[in-house]
């Protein structure tokens, strides 16, 4: 079952950047920082608000770190702007499975590691009304993601 809006990934050229207009305009912290060398991004993570799940909700701004990564063809034939939603669950395997059952493409065989350790897959735009979905688990349910 998806509890919550776990993040809202936004694709941008420069996350330096990016990063300091959202802690200038909003006030976001980064909450987390890595590369994800598999999927070729660097990454911040935004603390937005904690959820009554014991989940968190956030901000995922997404650098490229090769040309040839999902989000640097995204950003050259869009620019900058929101990439993806997720949506946060205990069982990242169990509700792909269904929605998948509903017939929904489920772009992994099996999920992958994400951001902060958690497990995470991604539904096609083309049947989630042209909106990139991800579904997350998080490593650690008490670590808010």
């Amino acid at each position: 079952m998806l509890t919550r809006i776990d993040h809202i990934g936004i694709a941008c050229f420069d996350l330096d950047k990016t990063v300091e207009f959202y802690r200038a305009t909003y006030g976001f912290e980064v909450y987390h920082s890595e590369v994800n060398e598999e999927q070729g991004v660097r990454e911040a993570m935004l603390k937005i608000n904690d959820t009554g799940d014991g989940g968190a909700s956030y901000l995922q701004l997404l650098e490229p770190t090769r040309e040839d990564s999902t989000v640097a063809k995204w950003l050259a034939k869009n620019g900058e702007g929101v990439h993806h939603i997720a949506f946060g669950t205990a069982d990242v395997d169990g509700d792909a499975a269904d929605i998948k059952a509903k017939g929904v493409r489920v772009l992994y065989e099996e999920p992958r590691i994400g951001s902060m350790g958690s497990r995470i897959t991604f539904l096609h735009p083309k049947d989630c009304g042209g909106v990139l979905t991800e579904l997350v688990t998080s490593a650690d349910p008490q670590a808010g993601h």
